[in-house]
Order: structure tokens, then C-alpha cells, then sequence
């Protein structure tokens, strides 16, 4: 089975409150990445942390952040965010090569 899971965390500069939020992309079973988890300062952290301890990769782009925020929990990411989750996409898969 080919898919990935990834983290999209970054600090929101303005009101200086972290944001992290954990995709999921199953190619055989998914249409797009889904929304794992999502949160805000704590919350955000045990995300964060518990990728790092399961050697998720992390990408971090503030306004990617901002709009998978405003996703539902399991929720597939819409058409207009396609392209910004393909550079994620595009960022794992060259970690992945580098790791070979």
C-alpha cells in the first residue's frame, strides 16, 4: 500500500500562536489528504511531538496552516488547497529519496 502521513505545523506570526495539523494520504483508499488532527499551542505540541517520535516529516508554510485550520477533523483537504499539499507531497517524497 503506498501512502503518507505528514505534519503542517507553523507559528501565526500575528497572534504568535502555534498551529499544527496531521494529514493523512492513502493512495489507494483516499481521494485527497485527510485532516488526522489538528489544534492550537498544546495541542499543537503533542501534535508535533508526537510525529518527531514517529519520524513523521514536518512542513512548515504559515498559510497552508492557517487554511487546514479551518478543516474538520477527517475531512478531505478541498480542490484549492491541491496544490499547496502537493509541495508537501513533493518534500516527503524527496526526504524519502535522500533516505534510500
Amino acid at each position: 500500500m503506498f501512502g503518507c502521513d505528514f505534519m503542517k505545523i507553523n507559528k501565526d506570526n500575528k497572534s504568535k500562536k502555534k498551529i499544527a495539523s496531521a494529514l493523512r494520504y492513502d493512495i489507494e483508499n483516499d481521494n485527497a489528504p485527510v485532516v488526522l488532527a489538528k489544534g492550537h499551542d498544546n495541542m499543537a505540541k503533542r501534535i508535533i511531538d508526537k510525529a518527531k517520535e514517529h519520524d513523521i516529516p514536518v512542513y512548515e508554510d504559515e498559510k497552508l496552516a492557517k487554511q487546514l485550520d479551518r478543516l474538520e477533523l477527517n475531512q478531505e483537504i478541498p480542490r484549492e488547497l491541491y496544490e499547496a499539499v502537493a509541495q508537501i507531497l513533493l518534500f516527503i517524497s524527496n526526504i524519502d529519496v535522500d533516505n534510500y
